[in-house]
């Protein structure tokens, strides 16, 4: 692969200033070090900024992302990529971004074009089910994961399973700054004549200030003239729920204990210059939090850099910088061991002036240029290949998976099965069919290709044609019965009052998935009404599949703003249903949901890992995954290659399934739930069967024939035992386009990965 060129544009992703939080602070230090380092790169800020406010950012915030607005993300990546930004850095923490977890940023960095580096300013040692999802796809769409700590680097090898080659330790900056004596420092601030010991950031009762204040009664035995400062407003999400109910408690215990005149509250975010000189001015820096569970203190690190003598509890970062010696660790919540270590620096000059000395000498390599220039020596090895476009093989089989590159998204032959109605049902050979007209089920899974082929890096239906689609499947609504039509006429006419179970859940799925993915406001909005409108009819169904589609459907509106409360206990009645029915069906020998395989078999376990993910509900997953590791069993055939179950099959009974009739359906359901496995289990094994299961389109099938024509994008009807189907009905272009649009997402995410199974990419022969 040829070296990449330089770095001309960067962007930083995470809070900036003014906003008043330590992520912000750090993300808007950070920026301005590498901008320093490298003014020759144009760089700038992607701020988030939290619900109900609104912050006058300087001229390096070029976007801002309103945290819980999910147009905001989408907006955010089409920037970043219409700007031709070279990479992005990730500054992380789970509480700034919307979605559970924190989920929303996801959207994002699947979307980008570029590479991206991610700072983890959180590494949590046990991480709920959705933080762990949340993290591992983080991980997954990242070049490189920084931590500032070795703990996090330890925490993501043995809890998440990170290979060691990604992840790099550069420890939080600090400002260089001469060391000095606080007296100067201490008339500035008004502290004069006092013994001051300081605490600074965001007020919240897991910094463990009232441990403090239960301290200074012993320290005052020894220091008359001791002088406790708390520096820092109530941190915002504080106050938004409780006020200033913390503050308040703590300056009545303040009182209760007579220490109105040794102990000061300054409720302010100051400025960068007015808080060195608090640190300057300070003779002990404390940090006496509550639990271990802190990978990062910014105001640690900023205090040690400025060469104060800390006594701190032993929480992760703390008890890895003030290690031999450096600083003095006090066991948690211990206000006795606290007041002795506190008192004994404060009356043994000797002791903390050497403290001091060594915490300033032992944080040289931390300022910020030498931050700086370690984040960039991470940014200038980071991959950046072009992208290479794939000119499929004709005349002989395709490359094997491991090497398989996705081919170009055409779409020429899916718009000539289109007219102003929508999208046919067949085709004779590749002209469409009108007698046999339009049916929803068909138009559904065309709106589910256009919501798509909405990332930036794809060109996207045209506008008309996505209306459409949505204009179809609000015709198909019968508001008198509560249920979808489904096959209309050419002449427009509809050909029955209700369709079929199936296809009511497979039109909330495209609902629920426009509702989510759509780029337009208003149809996102109509899409969510109509899915709250069509979903209550769903939980009467009878058939797996529908069971199956609307719970695909329900895993995309719930990611939504604004998701009705009876959506996830509807997702929880579906999910029971299916667990019932394989209860009901499976034997040792055939763990299936029903006694004979059908068509979309893989929907049935996609939609037990996705809502068994997004609930946190171990039986949910576990499930999915076991049976669809079962039904890829039956699917591999003696050669390794794809064979989708064969319409052949249907109507048996706990039967091994006959290999044909083989159609595209069966491939792109199989491939959705492998990737769905993959995100779920971050297991390798599922990545390759998905790519199997796309190279059966390209010619790894039994027949070793391509379904594709590669210059129009249309794709057979399937497999016949010695030939393939020459017709190229909508269900078919509509598969292999679903197909492709996931797999190129795939590469996508993968391919700034070192070790990923689709890289280096490389074009093959025509």
């Amino acid at each position: 692969m040829p070296q990449a060129p330089a770095l001309r544009r960067l962007a930083v992703i995470g809070n900036a200033l003014p906003r008043r939080c330590g992520i912000a602070t750090f993300t808007t230090d950070l920026h301005r070090a590498i901008s320093v380092a490298r003014p020759q790169v144009q760089t700038g800020i992607v701020a988030m900024t939290d619900t109900g406010h609104h912050y006058d950012y300087p001229p390096m915030v070029n976007v801002q992302i309103r945290e819980a607005c999910l147009s905001d993300y989408r907006q955010a990546s089409d920037v970043l990529n219409t700007s031709r930004i070279d990479l992005v850095s990730l500054q992380h923490e789970f509480g700034i971004f919307g979605g559970e977890a924190g989920g929303a940023i996801v959207g994002l960095l699947e979307r980008l074009t570029m590479p991206v580096v991610t700072t983890l300013h959180t590494v949590l040692k046990t991480p709920t089910r959705a933080q762990r999802r949340v993290l591992d796809e983080i991980v997954a769409a990242s070049a490189k994961v920084i931590v500032m700590a070795e703990k996090g680097r330890v925490l993501l090898q043995t809890v998440y399973g990170v290979p060691a080659d990604k992840i790099a330790v550069i420890p939080h900056g600090i400002p260089d700054v001469r060391f000095s004596e606080p007296e100067a420092a201490k008339l500035r601030c008004g502290f004069a004549g006092r013994m001051v010991i300081l605490t600074f950031g965001l007020l919240s009762p897991n910094k463990g200030i009232e441990v403090m204040i239960e301290a200074m009664p012993s320290i005052l035995k020894s220091r008359p003239d001791a002088l406790y400062v708390i520096l820092g407003a109530t941190h915002p999400t504080l106050v938004r729920h409780h006020g200033e109910t913390y503050r308040r408690g703590l300056m009545d215990r303040v009182q209760a204990l007579g220490l109105t005149d040794h102990i000061v509250f300054l409720d302010q975010f100051v400025d960068y210059e007015t808080l060195l000189d608090f640190i300057a001015a300070c003779d002990v820096y404390v940090t006496p939090y509550l639990n271990e569970a802190q990978m990062t203190s910014g105001t640690l690190a900023y205090s040690f850099g400025l060469g104060k003598a800390v006594v701190s509890t032993p929480y992760w970062h703390a008890e890895e910088l003030l290690a031999d010696g450096r600083g003095v660790l006090v066991p948690f919540g211990d206000s006795a061991a606290l007041g002795r270590e506190i008192s004994d620096l404060l009356t043994d000059d000797t002791r903390r002036q050497s403290l001091r000395t060594r915490a300033y000498a032992d944080s040289r390599s931390m300022t910020w240029a030498r931050t700086a220039d370690r984040y960039w020596e991470i940014f200038d090895a980071v991959p950046r290949a072009p992208h290479l476009t794939l000119i499929a093989q004709r005349d002989e089989l395709p490359p094997a998976p491991e090497e398989l590159l996705p081919p170009d998204m055409r779409l020429g032959y899916f718009l000539s099965m289109c007219d102003d109605t929508g999208l046919f049902q067949h085709a004779v050979h590749s002209i469409p069919d009108r007698s046999h007209g339009y049916c929803v089920d068909d138009n559904a899974r065309a709106l589910l290709l256009a919501c798509a082929l909405n990332h930036p890096a794809e060109a996207g239906l045209p506008e008309v044609l996505t209306t459409r689609f949505a204009a179809f499947v609000q015709d198909a609504w019968n508001p008198d019965t509560r249920r979808f039509r489904n096959f209309m006429s050419f002449q427009r006419q509809w050909l029955e009052d209700t369709g079929s179970e199936d296809s009511h859940g497979r039109t909330l799925w495209a609902l629920g998935t426009c509702a989510r993915d759509d780029t337009r406001a208003s149809r996102r909005l109509w899409a969510e009404g109509l899915f709250c409108e069509a979903l209550p009819s769903v939980e009467s169904f009878t058939s797996p599949r529908a069971w199956a589609f609307a719970l695909l459907g329900l895993d995309a509106y719930c990611d939504t703003l604004t998701p009705i409360p009876e959506a996830n206990r509807l997702r929880h009645r579906l999910a029971a249903k299916l667990i019932a029915r394989l209860r009901d069906s499976e034997t040792p020998e055939w763990p299936w949901f029903e006694s004979g395989l059908s068509y979309d078999n893989a929907r049935l376990c996609q939609a037990l890992i996705a809502t068994g993910v997004a609930t946190e509900t171990p039986l949910y997953l576990d499930t999915g995954l076991r049976t669809l590791r079962w039904l890829m069993r039956q699917q591999t055939a003696e050669n390794g290659c794809f064979r989708p179950v064969g319409s052949d099959t249907f109507g048996t009974e706990r039967c091994a399934p006959q290999p044909f009739d083989q159609q595209p359906l069966e491939a792109t359901a199989a491939l959705s739930a492998c990737l769905a496995a993959w995100r779920a289990e971050r297991d390798d094994a599922w990545k390759t069967q998905a790519i199997t299961c796309f190279s059966w389109f390209l010619g790894h099938n039994d027949l070793e024939v391509p379904l594709v024509d590669f210059d129009t994008g249309s794709c057979r009807d399937g497999l016949h035992r010695d030939r393939p189907n020459e017709n190229r009905g909508g269900e078919s272009v509509v598969s292999y386009l679903l197909s492709l649009a996931e797999i190129r997402q795939l590469v996508r995410i993968t391919r700034v990965r070192p070790t990923g199974t689709l890289v280096p990419f490389r074009a093959a022969h025509p």
